[in-house]
Order: C-alpha cells, then sequence, then structure tokens
C-alpha cells in the first residue's frame, strides 16, 4: 500500500508530537515526585526536630531536678518548670500544624499529649521535698514515663521515615523509566526530523523537475498548438483553393455535356444520351459537395470582433422566414420559448438553427403533420456537465429542438455529426451530409455541447448547451 508523502510527513510529526508530549508528562510527574520527596524529606526532618526538642527539653527538666535534689541549689530550677513546659507546648502545637494532614501522626501526638501532661505533673511533684524511699520511687516512675516518651517519638519518627522511604521508591521508579524515555524519544524525533528532512528535500527535488518537465511541456504544448493552428490554417486555405480551382474543370465539363447534347442529342443512340445524363447529375453533385466543403472550412471561425450577443429570439424567427416556403410545404407547425440573449457569431447562430430547423423539415414524417418545439432552461457548468472544472459555475443555456419526423437510430447518435455520414441513400434523401458536421463544429467554436437523442418513427431532438458568455483567445 502505497501512501502519499504529505501523509507520511503527516503521520512522523503526529508519532514525534506524541513522543514528545509523553516525554513531557514523563518529566512532569518525575520533577513533581521530585518535588514532592523533598518537601515529604523537610517535613519528615521538621517533625524529627520538634520532637527532639521536645524530648532534649524534658530530659534537661528532669537532669535539672536531679540536679536541684542531689544540691537543694536553687539555681538548677532556672528557668521554671512552667516556661520548660510552654516551650514543650510551643514545639508541641507546632507538630500539631505540621502533622494535620496526617490522621495517624494525629493520634500519636494525642497520646503524646497524655504523656506530656503526666511527664509534666511527675517533674512538678519531683521538685517538692519527700523522704528517700519516695524520692526513689518518683525517679523510677520518671523514667518509665520517659520510656513511653521516647517509644512514641521513636513511632512518630518511623512513620515519617516510612513515608519518606515511600517517596523515595516512587521517585526512583519514574527516574529509572525517565532516563530511557526521554533517550528513545529523542532519539524517534531524531529520526523523524531526519527522515522528514530528507523525504521534504526528496520532494522539493521532484517538485523542481516536475516543474521543469511542466515548462518544458508547456513550451513544447504551445509550438504544437502554433504548429496546429498553422496546419489547420492551411488546410482551409488548401480546402478552399482546391474547391475553387475544381470549380474551372466541373464548369467545362457542364459546358461541354450541355453543348454536346444540344448538338447531337438526336443523333446519339439512347445509351449515349443516358451516360451524358447521369455525367450531368455527377457533375451537379460534385458542384454542391465542393460549395458544402467551401461551406464546412469556413464554418465555426469566429473571432474576438465577430462575438456580439445575440437575440436568439429574433435569430430564430430570421431562420423561420428564410424555411417559409419549405415549412408550408409540409405543413408545418413551429413554437419556441422566449429565448435569452447569447454571445456568439451571428452568422454562425443562423447557420446553426437553419441546419437543424432544414434537417427536421427534410425527414419529416409523411404519416404526420411536422410539429417542432424550441425550448430552453438555464443551468451552471456543473449541472450541464462535461465542461471543465473552471467553468462549473459559469451559467449555460440548453436550448432544445424536437420534431415528429421519422427520428433515427440512438446507435448512429455520434455517427451523425461526422462529416459526409448519411444514414438514407441519395435516392431517399437529398443532401450531402454534412449539415450537421458543420452544426457541431460551430457549437464547439463556441465553447458548446450538441447532442441528438432519437428513436426510429417517433422524432428526434437536438440538445444544445451553449455559454452565455464567450471567452476567445487571441491566436498565436
Amino acid at each position: 500500500m502505497h501512501f502519499p508523502v504529505h501523509k507520511k510527513i503527516r503521520i512522523g510529526f503526529f508519532i514525534a508530537f506524541t513522543v514528545i508530549i509523553t516525554a513531557s508528562i514523563f518529566s512532569y510527574l518525575v520533577a513533581k515526585n521530585l518535588l514532592d520527596n523533598a518537601g515529604r524529606l523537610n517535613h519528615a526532618i521538621e517533625v524529627s526536630k520538634r520532637l527532639e526538642v521536645i524530648t532534649r527539653q524534658l530530659k534537661e527538666a528532669e537532669a535539672a531536678l536531679r540536679g536541684y535534689n542531689l544540691t537543694k541549689d536553687s539555681s538548677f530550677l532556672d528557668p521554671s518548670m512552667q516556661e520548660r513546659n510552654r516551650r514543650i507546648n510551643e514545639e508541641y502545637k507546632l507538630l500539631r500544624i505540621i502533622t494535620a494532614d496526617n490522621p495517624r501522626q494525629q493520634r500519636h501526638l494525642d497520646t503524646l499529649e497524655d504523656l506530656l501532661v503526666i511527664k509534666y505533673n511527675q517533674l512538678l511533684s519531683g521538685g517538692q521535698t519527700v523522704t528517700h524511699a519516695k524520692q526513689q520511687s518518683s525517679i523510677k516512675e520518671g523514667e518509665r514515663s520517659m520510656d513511653r516518651l521516647d517509644r512514641k517519638v521513636q513511632d512518630m519518627t518511623r512513620i515519617e521515615e516510612n513515608l519518606v522511604h515511600e517517596k523515595s521508591r516512587l521517585f526512583h521508579f519514574f527516574s529509572v523509566i525517565w532516563v530511557p524515555v526521554i533517550f528513545i524519544s529523542s532519539l524517534v524525533a531524531i529520526l523523524i526530523g531526519i527522515y522528514s528532512y530528507i523525504t521534504l528535500n526528496r520532494e522539493v527535488k521532484l517538485q523542481q523537475h516536475i516543474e521543469h518537465r511542466m515548462k518544458s511541456y508547456q513550451r513544447d504544448l504551445q509550438q504544437n498548438i502554433s504548429l496546429l493552428n498553422k496546419t489547420n490554417q492551411e488546410l482551409e486555405q488548401f480546402a478552399y483553393v482546391a474547391s475553387h480551382d475544381l470549380q474551372e474543370p466541373l464548369r467545362k465539363i457542364s459546358t461541354f455535356s450541355d453543348r454536346l447534347q444540344m448538338k447531337y442529342r438526336d443523333q446519339l443512340p439512347p445509351d449515349a444520351i443516358q451516360l451524358i445524363d447521369r455525367m450531368v447529375s455527377a457533375v451537379a453533385r460534385m458542384r454542391v459537395l465542393i460549395n458544402d466543403l467551401l461551406i464546412f472550412s469556413r464554418a465555426g471561425r469566429i473571432t474576438p470582433e465577430s462575438i456580439t450577443s445575440v437575440d436568439m429570439n429574433q435569430l430564430v424567427q430570421e431562420v423561420l422566414n428564410d424555411l417559409e416556403v419549405p415549412l408550408e410545404e409540409k405543413n408545418a407547425t413551429v413554437t419556441y420559448d422566449q429565448l435569452p440573449e447569447i454571445e456568439g457569431s451571428d452568422t454562425s447562430f443562423h447557420q446553426l438553427f437553419q441546419n437543424i430547423l432544414a434537417n427536421a423539415i427534410k425527414f419529416a414524417s409523411p404519416e404526420r403533420q411536422l410539429h417542432i418545439n424550441i425550448s430552453h432552461e438555464v443551468l451552471t457548468g456543473k449541472e450541464a456537465g462535461g465542461f471543465k472544472e473552471n467553468l462549473a459555475n459559469s451559467q449555460f443555456c440548453r436550448i432544445s429542438i424536437a420534431d415528429n419526423g421519422i427520428g433515427f437510430d440512438p446507435a448512429f447518435a455520434e455517427r451523425i455529426f461526422l462529416i459526409f455520414q448519411r444514414l438514407h441513400g441519395i435516392s431517399e434523401y437529398t443532401g450531402t451530409g454534412i449539415g450537421l458536421a458543420i452544426c457541431k463544429k460551430i457549437v464547439d467554436s463556441h465553447n458548446g455541447q450538441i447532442i441528438a437523442y432519437g428513436q426510429p418513427n417517433a422524432g428526434a431532438t437536438f440538445v444544445i448547451t451553449l455559454p452565455f458568455k464567450q471567452v476567445i483567445n487571441a491566436p498565436e
């Protein structure tokens, strides 16, 4: 399966974009975990520091109390137990704030608060004068209480250490993945960049080569068009000259045959007279063919100067006036719409409609009265079909000329527009078979279309599609 270059580049950039987005997400997760880990480590250090301060102050208070009991020196009680307790409470409140997002630590702090109250009461009672035995009991009770406090502090410190360890493991996981992801994404992006550069460079070179070839083809095409126009002009000139030069021998043959008949007709046998009649008939037919050939060579030859806005209603009326006699002979009726004005050659349009209407008169059915109807509709080039894309939105007029004559076999719908093509013998219908070929040449020269539809003994319809506006290129 072959993919166009632009699709390959689009897919490549999509992959590169996806890789970059994935790498960015991983980088964000790694950075976020790094920040979370640093924050958790700071949090653990802060909690441990506050717990250590509480523990140290308790031990200092206990040591001060023992020193006082041994020496009875009141300097050991400075600062006082109340002041020491106030400092411990401040540290405890800070711990409450720091661990507010951890319910487990909050529960430990509740227990720690109870232990601190107990320890404070012990410290207060330890400063009073008591017996030696009671003093020893108080010291042991203080040691047990301090052990419980140490265990609780260790529990809280261990919780913080576990949280730091969990964050470290998650950070390690992302950091392990992050390095290959960044490496692979960078490698893929580099490969896609190299591939895109090579592909685009190849495409640019190919485009330049195509443009060079197109320019070469355009030059060749222009030369061929110029040569073709020159050849067509030479052919038309040749047809005109040949037809004109053939007229002189035909006139001589016609003159000599007339003289031969006038002088020696009574002396010639019947077979010779018949041969002379056939020769005269052939000369007449040859003259008609030459004249038609001249007409065909000139038909459809339009120039910017010959283009005018043609009132089709007036043109059809003029054609009907020209065909008045044959129409009366066939007792024909002609109806037509209110036709629009169309740009074109007035002479060519006149010849176009005259040939088609004359054809309808010639091939009228002997079984019924001839009726010809001319209708039209306005449509775009896209609706009409068969026109170039640049004419898709241009306005066209489709004119239909329908009759109820003898019609024709649909298989010959294209053949009837070829020069000198006839569907009937000369003995049945007169003519050289060039009229419809002239019609097609005229319509083609006006950037239009002509199509014929027919059924035997059911009439024929000629559909002519012409643009409202003509664009005639100046000759080379």
